[in-house]
């Protein structure tokens, strides 16, 4: 595995690369997840172009430029809020520090836009991705839904400025 990467705003040309980085990341999960739930979390090019339309998407890249991990946010009430979706690092990166610079990366742009708080939603087959974002700082805020068929949690985590970190 190569030890460094870069991260960087996605663009158009990467989809395929972003696509394969969600399936390879999130197929071990599948057995674990409805059909629907499964197709939405890991997407299609047309779903992944509507995302890359609505949302800032961000890509972490290795020294070859292959996409070993990736991770989305948008802007929420009225800017107050950024939520976090669609955070998939390869396999072969889990524990090399990927998962947790691409979502700094994300705490810093958001507080550069003022964002007060963070939220992600999570569903229960990421027992590892969850006790990442915990460890982060994220907490249940009681808020849940149905993911098709299966139970979203959201987390949340308030962001300080900059200025008082």
């Amino acid at each position: 595995m190569a030890e460094s990467f870069s991260i960087r705003e996605a663009r158009a040309d990467d989809v395929p690369g972003i696509l394969a980085c969600l399936a390879a990341a999130f197929e071990p999960y599948r057995p674990s997840y409805t059909e629907a739930a499964f197709a939405d979390t890991v997407l299609d090019p047309a779903t992944l172009h509507e995302r890359l339309a609505m949302m800032t998407i961000l890509v972490a890249v290795d020294e070859t430029g292959r996409i070993v991990g990736t991770i989305g946010y948008r802007l929420m009430d009225e800017g107050a809020r950024g939520h976090v979706r669609g955070m998939a690092v390869l396999p072969e990166w889990k524990g090399s520090g990927l998962a947790a610079a691409l979502m700094s990366a994300v705490e810093e742009a958001l507080r550069r836009k003022a964002c007060a708080r963070m939220t992600l939603n999570s569903v229960a087959p990421l027992q590892r991705a969850i006790a990442f974002y915990e460890r982060r700082g994220f907490r249940p805020t009681g808020n849940e839904r149905d993911f098709f068929g299966m139970r979203l949690v959201e987390y949340a985590m308030a962001l300080q400025s900059p200025a008082r970190r």
